[in-house]
């Protein structure tokens, strides 16, 4: 009877020493990508069995300074790992230095590459943002007018916004009708808001809308059907379900996006956090770079039905 409850005793000490415990810090768990690379991460971690990982989910609400706040929180309660998604690194300096002091790993999806982060897995926004935007001005002949909405609290939709800020300057016939930064705690209503506000003073001479990501774009295009404007062409970036099913509608303003694969972030994030935190394997062993990027297709309306 001793032998058995020593046996017990050994193997629950045991699986507590396997027990993992995890931050996971979103930058705002409204945006769909942030909820596909999560998605991704927990059907990696179901399929390798990690049942004893404990993952906290803590959600910004689009606010840089809750950002900090929350990894600020995860290191003072001296968490085994962070995992932060598509963040605004700037205001979080003291928090990252809190974590690293206290030999916490944070492992970024998205956020860019700063001092106190050991890995960032991303795709290339400048590359995505150079082809979706060439493609945009091209079907537009290298004319019209266009709707630029911008948002610069995001390394990610900030490269996307100066790439093509670059290229217009090789399109002397677009004109800007209007600029916007997009408010991102509501990202969804301020793009509606401001679409419904160009769309009432331009109508008919708007001929384009760039979008830095899929929803701000769904916002556009659905502002655009809704006051009956023709020939509106608008692009994403993201690759969501439902943008690549809004870009295979014939008759959809939507005419492209980029594919991000947010769930292989998520999967790659957790064979990481397995390696290193886990396994106890040297990160450089492990990770190739401090910033990952992976590949992201441009969907058009040509080739949008292989994507779905």
């Amino acid at each position: 009877m001793l032998a058995a409850v020593s046996m017990v005793a050994m193997m629950t000490a045991a699986g507590a020493a396997q027990a993992l415990d995890i931050a996971w810090v979103h930058a705002n768990a409204a945006a769909q990508s942030e909820q596909r690379v999560k998605a991704g991460f927990d059907a990696w971690a179901k399929q390798s069995g990690k049942k004893d990982w404990n993952i906290s989910v803590l959600d910004s609400g689009g606010s840089g300074e809750a950002t900090a706040s929350n990894i600020q929180d995860a290191a003072n309660r001296g968490v085994k790992a962070i995992v932060i998604t598509m963040a605004d690194l700037r205001a979080s300096r003291a928090a990252l230095d809190a974590a690293k002091a206290a030999k916490i790993p944070v492992f970024a999806v998205d956020s860019g590459y700063v001092d106190g982060v050991l890995v960032d897995v991303t795709t290339n926004n400048w590359a995505m943002s150079a082809n979706v935007s060439v493609y945009l001005l091209d079907q537009m002949g290298g004319q019209g007018n266009l709707v630029f909405l911008r948002m610069a609290e995001h390394h990610g939709t900030r490269k996307r916004g100066d790439v093509m800020a670059t290229v217009l300057k090789e399109y002397s016939g677009v004109k800007v009708l209007a600029e916007h930064n997009i408010n991102y705690t509501a990202f969804f209503e301020d793009t509606n808001r401001t679409m419904e506000d160009y769309v009432a003073r331009f109508g008919n001479t708007i001929t384009a809308v760039w979008a830095p990501w899929d929803e701000p774009a769904q916002a556009a295009v659905n502002v655009i059907k809704g006051a009956g404007l023709k020939n509106v062409k608008v692009i994403g970036i993201d690759g969501h379900p439902q943008a690549v099913a809004e870009v295979c509608k014939p008759d959809s303003p939507m005419i492209a996006t980029v594919r991000q694969p947010f769930e292989e972030m998520g999967k790659t994030v957790g064979q990481w956090l397995d390696d290193v935190v886990v396994k106890g394997k040297p990160a450089a062993e492990v990770i190739p770079t401090k910033t990952v990027y992976l590949d992201a297709p441009l969907i058009t309306k040509q080739n949008c039905k292989q994507f779905m």
